[in-house]
């Protein structure tokens, strides 16, 4: 009798748990941002813009700020053969609080490439906002702002899905 190997899914966190970490990454942002007329959540393409997106809502319902969202777009698998793209003008970000929004930070790579088209921009400050850490740093990266840091092997796969009925957290 064979078998054929499944990859097996192991909930990490609910959907309700997963909303739960971004209101309170949501709080956080407020609590560090208070004093800014508003800030600009950069959302990198996939379930780090739906991050985003909830972050805006959740921002939008605890506090005054005016939040603007942007989407980052890269391969996230090959960042250095294409450039990083987005969707507002680079002359509307001067002066601005950025706050850049992943779904998992794992070596860092993503979230170092996503960074660099904020290097010819006179930004006042850039932070980076993440729901799972996973602590594989091959890059000086770190994020501010932390839904849920979780030690994991190298070979174990991380899925953050915001979005249908299964939203949550998972490990395989």
């Amino acid at each position: 009798m064979s078998q054929t190997h499944q990859t097996v899914q192991k909930s990490i966190l609910s959907t309700e748990q997963t909303h739960q970490k971004i209101k309170r990454i949501a709080f956080e942002i407020y609590e560090r941002n208070f004093e800014e007329n508003g800030i600009i959540l950069a959302g990198i393409v996939g379930e780090g813009y739906e991050m985003a997106r909830l972050l805006k809502t959740f921002l939008e319902e605890i506090s005054q700020l005016q939040v603007q969202l942007m989407q980052v777009n890269l391969n996230k698998e090959q960042p250095h053969l294409s450039p990083v793209q987005f969707d507002l003008e680079k002359e509307s970000l001067n002066g601005k609080v950025i706050i850049v929004v992943d779904d998992v930070l794992n070596t860092g790579r993503t979230l170092a490439y996503s960074l660099s088209p904020f290097l010819g921009v006179t930004v006042k400050r850039v932070q980076v906002a993440v729901m799972v850490n996973r602590a594989h740093h091959s890059f000086p990266i770190s994020a501010d702002y932390v839904g849920y840091a979780l030690s994991t092997t190298l070979n174990e796969h991380i899925r953050v899905q915001l979005t249908g009925d299964e939203a949550g957290v998972y490990l395989s």
